[in-house]
């Protein structure tokens, strides 16, 4: 481990960096926190890898794939790093945390190993390997966590993600977050509380609770503390808008956080709630903890609950032993439960995962029609679903400027519905009103009634 706590930067040659994350909410957070910390430390973030002198990725593992991707881009730096030897290669987060020493052997460019616990450390680590030019592996299993926000810097002004606890306790067959992620630490209320009121003063509206499990959030903490709890702080707080958390276990949601959404104000009517199937046969080999009948009974007490909720989805196709009656019955599920959205993967083995020990039995090309056949339904069902909105009005908090046409602007309902309209810049941050005239099945199109 790192000990440069005596160095000094006396000549600071090196003040640019690059930054790319790859992989899920909690990614993107941490790399605005290490992004947060570099600038305090003098750092200028630069958008071409050719202008800067750090070099940094913020990786994830959970699949096959985004490894991969992040190989591909290490590899294509051996000749700029030919060139220019004195600029710093670093490989950040979960593929770090797991890959470790390999890294160097694979890419020896490489200059930093850092993993999913040592962020908070990194003005230290780049000045150690300018000021010696050594590489540096920060992968400590035992760090907590704990950097103080500079809520000054976050992508987009009126809303922020916030972390409230870190790591998994679940160890689902398949998946290697709780190796790379470690296992679960709640933050405080206060402390939480208090971050979110930095944010509020700063101009923030919407904040989104983050936690690789977080409907397990009170954890370690002295006292019966849960995320109903927390929900119900934060609901009190003037000047705050909304309030978002995801991702949600269905082994651990619980009615009583239904009952708690369905009476506070501010929490929006929107779950993210991976299923990941349909079949209980393959939930049990993914050791997910519910059957699929539990997860239609939790749902329907959920909508009953919370009108107009919208439910979000995550599956696995492909998963080992995965029949065409398994498969079909996460067709059935999806059909009868009509999320709002669903990201659909292909299964991947992880090293050091239960599920790396199966058989990965299901040939590629039937992983890829089941994939596609549900990204299809998919699409089906949000277009089916989104039609049903044309001409209601919908309260949309105003993000900006539409990425599909810079000159509109766009936001998001309470539900998570992305909508775009004509409007003026001033309107940015404010909470309006908007007429759905048109929808496809990813976004609703409509015409500004008034500010709400």
């Amino acid at each position: 481990m790192i000990n440069s706590a005596n160095f000094t930067d006396k000549d600071q040659p090196y003040k640019t960096v690059f930054f790319e994350t790859f992989g899920c909410q909690m990614n993107k957070l941490d790399a605005e926190l290490s992004l947060g910390l570099l600038q305090e430390d003098g750092y200028k973030i630069v958008d071409k890898v050719d202008d800067a002198d750090v070099i940094l990725f913020n990786t994830c593992s959970v699949r096959q794939h985004a490894e991969d991707k992040v190989y591909s881009h290490l590899g294509a730096l051996k000749t700029l790093k030919k060139r220019h030897p004195e600029v710093i290669v670093g490989v950040l987060g979960c593929m770090a945390q797991k890959d470790g020493e390999a890294i160097f052997k694979r890419m020896p460019h490489v200059d930093l190993v850092c993993g999913t616990r040592m962020f908070s450390r990194l003005p230290e680590m780049l000045l150690k390997i300018r000021n010696h030019g050594s590489h540096v592996l920060a992968i400590d299993e035992d760090q907590i966590v704990n950097v103080k926000r500079a809520v000054t810097y976050r992508p987009n002004f009126y809303q922020a993600f916030v972390t409230v606890m870190r790591g998994c306790d679940n160890y689902c067959s398949y998946c290697i977050v709780p190796y790379v992620r470690g296992r679960e630490i709640s933050r405080t209320i206060a402390d939480i509380k208090e971050e979110v009121q930095s944010l509020v003063s700063n101009g923030c509206k919407e904040v989104t609770l983050l936690g690789q499990n977080i409907n397990s959030y009170g954890k370690g903490l002295d006292g019966n503390v849960t995320l109903g709890d927390l929900l119900s702080e934060l609901d009190d707080l003037d000047g705050l808008d909304r309030i978002r958390f995801v991702t949600s276990h269905p082994a651990d949601m619980s009615r009583d956080l239904i009952r708690t959404m369905s009476r506070l104000e501010k929490v929006c009517e929107y779950l993210h709630m991976p299923a990941q199937s349909g079949s209980d046969e393959v939930l049990k080999r993914m050791r997910r903890g519910y059957t699929a009948g539990y997860y239609r009974e939790f749902v329907r007490y959920a909508r009953e609950l919370i009108p107009h909720l919208t439910v979000a989805s995550d599956f696995i196709v492909g998963f080992p032993g995965e029949t065409e009656e398994d498969f079909q019955e996460t067709v059935q599920l999806m059909e009868d439960l009509r999320f709002q959205n669903c990201f659909i993967f292909k299964y991947s083995p992880r090293t050091g995962t239960k599920a790396a020990e199966l058989k990965d039995d299901v040939p590629d090309e039937t992983k890829r029609a089941r994939n596609l056949k549900l990204l299809e339904l998919q699409k089906k069902i949000s277009l089916e679903e989104n039609t049903k909105m044309i001409g209601k009005k919908v309260g949309v908090l105003v993000e900006g400027a539409s990425k599909s046409d810079p000159n509109r602007l766009s936001g998001r309902t309470r539900q998570n519905h992305i909508v775009v309209f004509n409007g003026s810049q001033e309107l940015v941050g404010k909470l309006v009103g908007v007429l759905i005239h048109e929808v496809t099945d990813l976004t609703l199109f409509g015409k500004l009634t008034s500010c709400l």
